[in-house]
């Protein structure tokens, strides 16, 4: 398995200098340190006019609201659109384009590594996995992962990277299916995983909650790609790798709350919670109860659960 990958921001390269790509990275990104091979971030902007730039990685844009006329200058091209809710860039690595946006938007913006597509598939061993150019597109797919992931660091990442990776991984899967220059068609796999690889990884997961744990970290313990494994792992256990992890930290959790030794902090934070707020909020969606009541309801006369 490839070193993991990890990306500063969305970054352009302008007159030889890298630069984020609106002058400066939003506030509260924290994609960079989740994820690896992947960049979100999320603008809100008035009008605006954007110089000439290059594209370093594939680059992603989806826009969230603002319905307003736009012009792109690219390939000695002037295209003139007017965005909606939906409307998305999909630009191969080494675009060169410079926009004029004539009103406000809010916008996500992905830069995805070239090895993100690689290695999400490294089964293939293919190496000319390049991207469509495709502006003014409609994708109702790619909008519903570039949300989920947003969304998945608006929560703070109650599964730690593993998510946000496995979020990646299918947008990296989906844009080869549909929009690859050459066209390619996955291997479909049946089987679930030999039991001896999941084991390994059953007991890595358990050994392992209180750390991040990574979908590039499992599938290496795997011995497959990250496609792969997700596709063998839900088969074997009925979860997918994200889901699987975040039910093992809520149980982890149960068990810690029925130590009188424990704190309701510690127990959070025993099983892979950032902090007490954050356990607090997955613990009450997923169980149903907050820590505190469930520790109530768990006690008995003599002691705890």
């Amino acid at each position: 398995m490839a070193d993991r990958i990890t990306l500063p921001g969305v970054n352009v390269v302008r007159e030889g200098r890298t630069e984020p790509f609106l002058g400066s990275h939003p506030a509260g990104s924290r994609s960079a340190v989740h994820w690896a091979g992947i960049a979100l971030e999320r603008y809100t902007v008035p009008a605006v006019f954007v110089p000439r730039h290059e594209h370093p990685e594939h680059f992603l844009s989806v826009v969230l609201s603002g319905t307003v006329k736009y012009e792109i200058n690219t390939n000695g091209q002037n295209l003139r659109f007017t965005s909606q809710p939906g409307t998305i860039f999909l630009l191969p690595r080494g675009t060169v384009d410079q926009n004029n946006w004539t009103g406000p938007t809010e916008r996500l913006v992905v830069a995805i590594h070239p090895r993100l597509l690689t290695n999400a598939l490294d089964e293939t061993h293919r190496t000319d996995l390049e991207l469509t150019e495709r502006w003014d597109l409609i994708d109702e797919h790619i909008s519903a992962l570039l949300k989920e992931m947003a969304a998945d660091l608006d929560d703070g990442s109650p599964a730690g990277s593993i998510y946000g990776e496995s979020l990646a991984n299918a947008l990296g899967v989906y844009l080869l299916k549909r929009y690859a220059v050459r066209r390619f068609i996955p291997v479909a796999y049946k089987g679930g995983l030999p039991g001896y690889r999941l084991k390994r990884v059953l007991d890595y997961i358990a050994a392992s909650l209180e750390e991040n744990i990574s979908l590039a970290q499992l599938s290496a313990i795997a011995g497959m790609s990250p496609h792969y494994f997700s596709e063998l792992f839900k088969q074997s256990t009925g979860r997918t790798p994200h889901t699987y992890v975040l039910l093992q930290r809520i149980e982890r959790a149960k068990q810690r709350l029925c130590d009188p030794k424990s704190s309701i902090i510690d127990a959070g934070l025993d099983a892979g919670f950032e902090n007490p707020s954050h356990f607090a909020r997955v613990f009450r969606r997923l169980v149903g109860t907050t820590p505190s009541k469930f520790r109530a309801e768990h006690t008995i006369q003599r002691g705890f659960c």
